[in-house]
């Protein structure tokens, strides 16, 4: 995937390293010019020197239909304005906003935002995720992380196809709490049986969401 990390010192380190592990393509942005001179000398990708709020800063990144946007700036309103400009003016598909406060996390999402979340690990599995998984939609963090809802479209090629819940031997602290097929709820039990298309909801403690998935898709996290 085409990832743009903006702003960020430890965080966007972190997360470069990860990300290009990954064998993702990666482009910073940042307002720091030492900062940016520690990152030429640590990674070769484009690195571009500036305030992200500014458009002419995030054309000179050349960021138009990127996968995702991670703003990791100190403050919260130019985290907002950056991934409200990336969507809006460049069609990248995910902003990620990361807030230092988390009262942010609510009202940002309220503006137009759906990907708010508050700790770089959050980011981490969020990227981990969309990178093995395509047809991940979003994983929705409950009560300050102490669960995960997670929403994903079965492919035909998934493992789990064409097998009833109770043979999927999911962890103990993991379900499919319903099943959305042909545009209608159905609240399963463990006689359902997974179809391609189906859109499924997994409730999970965050220790059992990867295993959860691994047994749906069939991928290693």
């Amino acid at each position: 995937m085409k990832i743009a990390i903006v702003g960020g010192r430890n965080k966007a380190d972190y997360l470069i390293g990860f990300l290009l592990s990954k064998n993702h393509t990666v482009v910073a942005i940042n307002d720091d010019e030492a900062y940016c001179n520690y990152l030429a000398d640590t990674y070769e990708i484009p690195i571009i020197i500036g305030d992200a709020c500014k458009r002419n800063i995030l054309d000179e990144a050349h960021i138009n239909g990127f996968d995702v946007l991670i703003a990791l700036t100190p403050n919260d309103a130019d985290n907002l304005a950056i991934c409200q400009l990336a969507k809006k003016l460049y069609a990248v598909k995910k902003a990620v906003c990361t807030v230092t406060n988390p009262k942010n996390v609510d009202v940002f999402k309220q503006l137009g935002l759906t990907t708010v979340i508050s700790t770089t690990y959050m980011v981490a599995r969020y990227i981990e995720q969309a990178s093995t998984i395509e047809n991940l939609i979003q994983t929705l963090s409950i009560e300050d992380e102490k669960a995960f809802m997670t929403e994903l479209k079965l492919d035909s090629s998934f493992p789990c196809i064409g097998k009833k819940l109770v043979d999927l031997h999911f962890p103990r602290h993991a379900i499919i709490g319903c099943i959305f097929r042909d545009g209608k709820m159905h609240v399963p039990n463990g006689q359902s049986i997974l179809q391609p298309d189906d859109k499924i909801f997994i409730l999970s403690d965050p220790a059992d969401q990867t295993e959860a998935l691994r047994i749906i898709t069939g991928e290693e996290a």
